[in-house]
């Protein structure tokens, strides 16, 4: 081996790590009845309606901007948080839900993003039709919403939540 080789590094990946503030969004996961769901519809792409939490802001806050209602929201509550680790930067999604909601209350709600529309759908044809994220987080988010216990994904693993690390 020359000196010269022997100075070039031998491959080696780098190490995850947080270079950059974490993303930080919420999604609502709304249910209607025990079959359906409110989707927003991107010209044929589907998903939950989401959006991003500034500084400051709670994920309820958060919510209120991205639907709005004339009757304002019906109250949320947090049933997943997931986080993904990225190669520079971590991306923690907040999926709230509502305690309850009908048909009536979906008609009186307008999306932030207004090439969207928002549609109910049937929940089978709609986790038929997401991308595998997605389709986690509204079977984990559902489940928990029956349990009535918050969950917790990591890296697309389902853990049981621990108080703490969703901050309740």
């Amino acid at each position: 081996m020359t000196p010269a080789t022997a100075a070039i590094p031998v491959g080696r990946s780098a190490a995850y790590e947080d270079w950059r503030p974490p993303v930080v969004g919420v999604a609502l996961l709304m249910p209607i009845g025990a079959d359906c769901l409110v989707v927003a519809d991107l010209h044929g792409l589907l998903m939950l309606p989401v959006g991003d939490i500034r500084t400051g802001q709670s994920p309820q806050e958060a919510a209120e901007r991205i639907l709005t209602s004339r009757d304002g929201l019906p109250p949320l509550r947090r049933v997943v948080v997931d986080q993904v680790q990225m190669r520079r930067r971590k991306v923690i999604t907040h999926v709230l839900a509502p305690t309850a909601m009908t048909c009536s209350v979906v008609e009186g709600l307008a999306y932030r993003d207004p090439r969207a529309t928002l549609r109910v759908m049937p929940t089978v044809h709609f986790i038929g039709e997401v991308w595998p994220k997605i389709r986690l987080r509204v079977v984990v988010g559902l489940q928990a919403l029956a349990t009535g216990e918050p969950a917790f994904t990591e890296g697309g693993v389902v853990r049981a939540a621990v108080r703490e690390e969703i901050g309740s």
